[in-house]
């Protein structure tokens, strides 16, 4: 048996020692040292080490797909990519990670994922020097200083750096929403805003503040909170100066300037700047009165009036001391 397979591996390569069962596969890989590339593509010009890569690139020009998949009938210009797209149907997943065990369809996939346990990142930008662990993440990154938008909408012509932020974009027209909950059965076009609303069935609460030990659903949530530790107030009016921790409420604020009153009762027409303004005007149509005093229990349409009946009670027990 040995000597079989010295036989049928007797051609070997002497630079790296690579041993090979025909003389042809031998002279093929030799190119990969001496760079040689025979194999030019009379379209475009490109040049190839093998006759068989130079076949599978005429396709991208010519637009054949030779290689068909059995099972849904998908077609594909090499057949190692025919190979790959099989294991979707079988399952198959070959490249596991020695470190967690995850599984790969591809072994590319699996180098990309062993980078999050190493915490290698190879790939470098020449202009601000961040690293990426992946080739894409440093294309995308390249765009930022380059100021390139490949990707562009067919309906709306908005242009983008990348084709994830296109896809997504592109179910504003669509009104797609691929991404339901498991649970309520709502959907959403991101995946991002169908994890922070799992959140409001899970009540998982994962972002926390270091200084007070409150917890939050959304990240978004934590940093306006924090400001109230801080005393920031990075949102400025430009009219008049007044700082905000919140947008929202700065967009609230700049009303008062340009007179806007976008809220308006259903009931009586009447308008109002902010849309707290509405609610508490809506209770006298209603006659809602959701402040309860704990003391008397007597019932308010608004807080603030609540508040000024609960000095009774406290201007009684002093009288009473």
């Amino acid at each position: 048996m040995n000597l079989m397979h010295r036989e049928e591996k007797r051609f070997s390569c002497e630079i790296c020692g690579s041993s090979f069962s025909q003389k042809s596969n031998l002279i093929a890989h030799m190119r990969i040292h001496t760079g040689d590339r025979p194999f030019t593509c009379r379209i475009c010009g490109a040049s190839f080490s093998q006759k068989s890569t130079l076949k599978e690139h005429v396709y991208t020009h010519t637009g054949e797909k030779p290689f068909h998949c059995e099972v849904c009938g998908s077609s594909f210009t090499k057949q190692s990519n025919l190979k790959v797209h099989a294991r979707i149907h079988s399952k198959e997943k070959p490249f596991s990670c020695e470190t967690c065990g995850c599984s790969f369809l591809r072994k590319a996939s699996l180098q990309n994922h062993t980078r999050i346990h190493t915490g290698e990142k190879p790939f470098s930008c020449q202009i601000c020097g961040f690293s990426f662990a992946q080739k894409s993440s440093l294309m995308k990154h390249l765009r930022t200083h380059t100021g390139e938008k490949p990707f562009n909408c067919e309906i709306c012509q908005s242009s983008f750096s990348d084709n994830s932020t296109l896809k997504r974009h592109v179910r504003v027209h669509t009104g797609e929403k691929p991404f339901p909950c498991e649970i309520c059965e709502s959907s959403f076009s991101e995946k991002s805003r169908l994890t922070k609303h799992m959140r409001t069935h899970t009540r998982e609460k994962p972002f926390s503040c270091d200084i007070c030990g409150s917890s939050f659903s959304e990240n978004s949530s934590l940093a306006r909170h924090v400001r109230i530790h801080t005393g920031e107030k990075p949102n400025t009016c430009e009219i008049c100066g007044t700082s905000f921790t919140h947008h929202s409420s700065l967009k609230g604020h700049i009303r008062v300037h340009s007179g806007e009153k976008p809220f308006s009762c259903e009931i009586c027409g009447s308008l109002f700047s902010q849309r707290s303004t509405l609610k508490r005007h809506v209770r006298v149509h209603t006659g809602e009165k959701p402040f309860r005093c704990e003391i008397c229990g007597s019932s308010f349409s608004q807080q603030s009036t609540m508040k000024r009946h609960m000095r009774i009670h406290t201007d009684d027990q002093k009288s009473f001391c």
